[in-house]
């Protein structure tokens, strides 16, 4: 007897008789097959008049033992999550989601509790389609819901039917020509650089290092309180380690970045004195520069920055645009860049954005006639 190898996997064929294999396309034997099944065991049949058949055997048997484990498991999720219902699955994708701090975990339960729940709690998941979460977006327009709110959920939502998508729970996604809410942020509300020197005028120091930091660096409202003279790492450089989290009270890596990342900043001339000032003036606790006023062992407390702001805004001759909140101080940072031509890049960099387009969804309005100068530039080079 001999037997002849295939692909590894596949199995061998063979003739059981005493002809040697050189004669087997004239020996009248038949063709065996030997081969291990799905369960892992030694298996053999018989019958094949032709090698050609014989392989036909071992190529069929292959092909159905490399895609059943597939199959199989896919009908096994299938069977599995789609008769689950909408809160269930959640509880397990969310368990999933490290990566997430304590501020966007209870951004996440409540766009859970007040909108994704209410709509989807109880419904199976593999009932969802393009025509379910079309008439969750309509539900949200008609409720007033506002478009950011919109946006956020539909982006929640969006993040666990990809999820169950990817399982194998539909063959085609439920998001698929789903036209997203069209949330497009409102322009900034942006003090000029006189309603900025109002603003530093009448605050106090606290407040002043905080919009110093904010409207000079680009730094968050919790970054800023976070503030460690340490920190200025060159002349004209400030390393952005860490932020005060509204959440936790306590200090925590930078928003959309791990334990330890940080992003350098530049650092102007006005700001680093006005941190070192204040450092003079108050000292400092193991570099940092604000803390709890009553309690210095604790970061510096949000309510306080609010509690400032509005104070402010009551002095009658102070200068502050309609509309504006603290975030303002920030976007002074973009504005201040960007009309100085400085690339969008480094400004999205600088400012910690997730991605170069939110910061150009918010301030594309500030960049100074980009397509007039460029059609200007492409002209002088036609023209030479």
């Amino acid at each position: 007897m001999a037997a002849r190898n295939l692909v590894h996997g596949m199995g061998t064929f063979f003739k059981d008789c005493e002809h040697p294999q050189g004669r087997w396309s004239r020996c009248s034997h038949e063709y065996k097959i030997r081969y291990r099944n799905a369960a892992g065991r030694q298996t053999e049949e018989s019958g094949f008049p032709t090698q050609a058949e014989a392989i036909d055997r071992l190529t069929e048997l292959y092909r159905a033992k490399r895609a059943r484990p597939e199959n199989q498991t896919k009908a096994d999720r299938i069977r599995k999550y789609g008769v689950m219902q909408f809160g269930a699955y959640v509880a397990e994708w969310k368990a999933g989601q490290r990566d997430l701090g304590p501020a966007s975990l209870k951004h996440l339960d409540s766009l859970l509790e007040h909108h994704l729940f209410p709509a989807f709690h109880s419904r199976r998941m593999g009932t969802f389609d393009h025509k379910v979460v079309d008439a969750f977006i309509q539900t949200m327009e008609r409720n007033g819901v506002g478009l950011a709110t919109q946006s956020n959920a539909f982006d929640k939502l969006k993040a666990i039917l990809l999820d169950a998508h990817r399982l194998g729970l539909y063959d085609e996604s439920p998001l698929d020509g789903v036209k997203p809410p069209q949330y497009d942020p409102n322009c900034a509300v942006i003090p000029s650089p006189a309603q900025l020197q109002g603003i530093r005028s009448s605050a106090d120091d606290t407040f002043l290092l905080i919009a110093d930091l904010m409207s000079g660096c680009g730094l968050r409202n919790g970054e800023a309180a976070a503030v460690n003279v340490n920190n200025i790492v060159a002349e004209d450089v400030y390393r952005v380690t860490e932020q005060v989290n509204q959440t936790t009270k306590g200090y925590a890596p930078l928003k959309h970045r791990k334990e330890g990342d940080y992003r350098d900043v530049p650092l102007p001339a006005r700001t680093r004195l006005s941190i070192l000032s204040y450092a003079d003036k108050y000292g400092t606790v193991d570099g940092y520069l604000l803390r709890h006023p009553l309690d210095i062992t604790k970061p510096f407390p949000y309510y306080y920055l609010q509690n400032e702001w509005q104070r402010i805004k009551r002095v009658n001759d102070v200068d502050i645009p309609e509309g504006m909140t603290i975030y303002g101080l920030r976007h002074f940072f973009a504005s201040n860049c960007l009309g100085h031509n400085i690339p969008i890049t480094d400004v999205a960099e600088w400012m910690g954005h997730k991605s170069i387009d939110i910061t150009f969804k918010i301030y594309r309005h500030l960049m100074p006639g980009s397509i007039g100068h460029a059609a200007q530039v492409l002209d002088l080079g036609l023209a030479a």
